[in-house]
């Protein structure tokens, strides 16, 4: 009987604190998005921003529409002044989804909360526009 009594002390204690360390801040994460979800918020009009973070030149070749210009060099000094909202959803996207991943931690460092990696347009099947 005590054995039992102190294998369930053990037991259960690790049991909780497990449970607590496999819990994840999610809300100052990026999350990944599909091509097909951004078409879908687009369609049914949802509330968000999509933010361009390649180069002039790579923006007026061709873009997303809707979407809008912050180059990633420009990011950490010109985000606050556009992207007034820092709780609003944003979806971000560059040519393949290397300067998205830099651009996410740019923005979650400026402490925007709702962010959305999209990856790059070279994965965006629907129309662009220039």
């Amino acid at each position: 009987m005590k054995k039992t009594v102190f294998i369930m002390m053990i037991f259960f204690p690790l049991v909780f604190l497990g449970g607590c360390a496999n819990a994840i801040d999610t809300e100052n994460e990026v999350m990944l998005i599909s091509p097909e979800e951004v078409k879908s918020m687009m369609e049914e009009n949802e509330d968000f921003t999509l933010v361009d973070v390649r180069t002039q030149a790579e923006y007026d070749e061709g873009h997303i529409p809707g979407s809008i210009l912050i180059p990633v060099d420009e990011l950490e000094e010109r985000a606050e002044e556009i992207l007034t909202d820092k709780d609003a959803k944003i979806v971000i996207y560059c040519r393949t989804g290397n300067r998205t991943k830099a651009a996410g931690e740019i923005l979650k460092r400026l402490g925007y909360r709702n962010l959305y990696d999209l990856g790059g347009i070279v994965d965006w099947p629907y129309e662009t526009t220039r």
